[in-house]
């Protein structure tokens, strides 16, 4: 967090394009992945009536989404959705946690992974809501409840992309250009570790969690 311009790139030519890969963002997000696996294997190994503690930490994750997802989508879609709501908090949490730990930094510090997840929820909402309402309904439904409506409704539709992403963005990148300014003004001194530590597990847990029920509200959104 010491130095938020500085970003290590691959640049790839492609018939006179250049693709950019943020490589620490790449690598942080596989970091996280490697470690929900690790989280995954060690929670199912020795399944037990008494439960170890690993397992009872990712029994409550489950059950707790689960309940939470069932609230929003209802009973009949809990199934369905709960893995993704599950898989999508565990994933967005430890990215805004990860930063925690120097020199690590949080892959949702950088817009392009805010907006691909954002992206991800607006994609499935729509699928969601075409494949349960129809292809008819589902057009019909931007054009209530007048015609003229649709340009309304449309942009109304592709700003949650833009402000669900932005939060998350918005927050997790906010936190840390606050913890940089103190640290430089105190020399990192008690008050900065605070800072982190309340930016990084507080805000963090709470932007993993608006995002989640945010995208669960648009799949709800469009299946009702």
């Amino acid at each position: 967090m010491e130095d938020l311009g500085q970003v290590h790139q691959l640049l790839v030519h492609v018939s006179g394009y250049t693709l950019t890969f943020n490589l620490d963002v790449i690598f942080y997000s596989w970091i996280v992945m490697g470690l929900l696996l690790l989280f995954g294997f060690f929670t199912t190994r020795k399944k037990g009536m008494v439960p170890h503690t690993v397992q009872v930490v990712g029994e409550l994750f489950v059950s707790n989404l689960y309940d939470l997802t069932e609230d929003v989508v209802g009973p009949d879609l809990a199934k369905t959705y709960a893995p993704l709501a599950i898989a999508l908090f565990l994933f967005l949490l430890l990215c805004n946690w990860i930063g925690i730990f120097p020199p690590m930094e949080e892959p949702t510090k950088d817009l392009n992974t805010t907006l691909s997840m954002g992206f991800l929820g607006f994609v499935l909402s729509h699928y969601v809501g075409i494949r349960s309402k129809g292809i008819k309904e589902y057009l019909k439904g931007y054009f209530e409840p007048f015609f003229i409506m649709m340009p309304l409704n449309l942009i109304g539709e592709l700003a949650k992309v833009v402000s669900i992403s932005f939060r998350l963005f918005g927050n997790i990148m906010g936190g840390s250009i606050i913890i940089m300014v103190v640290s430089y003004l105190c020399f990192s001194l008690v008050l900065p570790p605070f800072l982190n530590a309340f930016f990084g597990l507080f805000v963090g847990a709470i932007q993993a969690f608006v995002f989640t029920m945010l995208t669960l509200v648009y799949i709800s959104i469009q299946v009702k």
